[in-house]
């Protein structure tokens, strides 16, 4: 099979390669996936600059999440009651970016017929990312204020779409004013430009003098602080990633004054700490969401895996139509 495999840390498009691999064979409740679709994340492409919360065993092949088909089956009753089924293909290793993928059978998520495949492609990391932040670490209420960064994400406009379907507000920082005005004509309930000053004092006066009590980057460095410093007394922040590749500078007196919280937020520790029982309710969730449109992904071109390198150049311009997907298969 052909498969996307880089064997040094560097840049997307100038490490990564497609091989010849051979095709996985599924182990004990394990199965074989014909992949249809995976998007590219800036998980993926952090993960191939080994700057990701998992540092991979080199040569390794990016790809968390995806839409496939269950070819086969290891032993054991539940993987061969998938075989055949269309699934949401959890990839907590990498190596959706190929044309098979073996995964656990309990990282198979069948899916309803209705949802498309562009949108079972990002089925998990994203839409279940804005559910665990906002509904379960932070448990933002009807009329509160959320501030996040990055707002012009895939992940940011979801969480737009949330508050208007949950009853709370957002405040949306954003660098470009063509963001801005694509925010605005979403919906978004305010929309900050870091060009014209300060993050902080811009928030205020929207939010009133004492701050906001949620918010969430996944920026750092300045925009990141400022967003920290924007927080109210017993305030928190979640940070979710760290794109500028700068730390977050946290003033100590904020946070013992004002009660301040700096906590970090990764899927996959939140996954992990819950049971599958208990995982299945934000399966659930996401599904219905996505069906309602408030968690849909606006998917732009795609490709295949002989235009890899150009895939990923365009994955990472501002202002792209969407959200990347290679198809492996063609």
């Amino acid at each position: 099979m052909h498969a996307a495999v880089f064997d040094r840390f560097g840049e997307p498009a100038e490490v990564l390669q497609v091989r010849e691999v051979p095709t996985p064979e599924p182990g004990p409740n394990q199965v074989l996936v014909r992949m249809i679709a995976s998007p590219i994340n800036p998980s993926d492409l952090l993960y191939t600059r080994g700057r990701y919360s998992i540092i991979p065993s080199l040569p390794a092949s990016p790809g968390f999440e995806g839409v496939g088909v269950v070819e086969k089956a290891g032993p054991g009753l539940y993987g061969k009651a998938l075989v055949g089924r269309r699934v949401a293909v959890l990839n907590g290793e990498g190596g959706n970016w190929a044309q098979f993928a073996v995964i656990p059978a309990v990282q198979a998520i069948p899916v309803p017929g209705p949802i498309p495949d562009e949108q079972v492609a990002s089925f998990f990391v994203n839409p279940a990312t804005v559910l665990a932040m906002v509904r379960h670490e932070l448990a933002v209420p009807k009329g509160e204020w959320l501030l996040q960064s990055a707002a012009n994400s895939e992940l940011g406009k979801m969480i737009i779409r949330l508050g208007q379907h949950d009853g709370f507000r957002t405040i949306n920082v954003v660098r470009r004013p063509e963001a801005a005005e694509e925010l605005r004509a979403l919906g978004a309930d305010a929309v900050v430009l870091t060009a014209d000053g300060p993050i902080p004092e811009q928030v205020r006066r929207i939010s009133g003098s004492d701050g906001v009590r949620f918010a969430l980057d996944p920026v750092g460095g300045d925009i990141g602080t400022g967003v920290f410093e924007a927080l109210g007394p017993s305030g928190t922040l979640l940070a979710y990633g760290s794109l500028s590749g700068e730390p977050i500078r946290v003033n100590t007196r904020l946070m013992i004054s004002g009660r301040r919280v700096l906590r970090g937020f990764w899927l996959g520790h939140f996954m992990r700490s819950r049971s599958k029982a208990a995982a299945l309710p934000l399966f659930l969730q996401v599904g219905r969401l996505i069906r309602q449109g408030v968690l849909r992904t606006t998917v732009g071109p795609s490709f295949g895996l002989d235009a890899l390198a150009e895939a990923v150049r365009l994955a990472e311009q501002p202002g792209r139509p969407g959200k990347v997907l290679l198809r492996p298969n063609g």
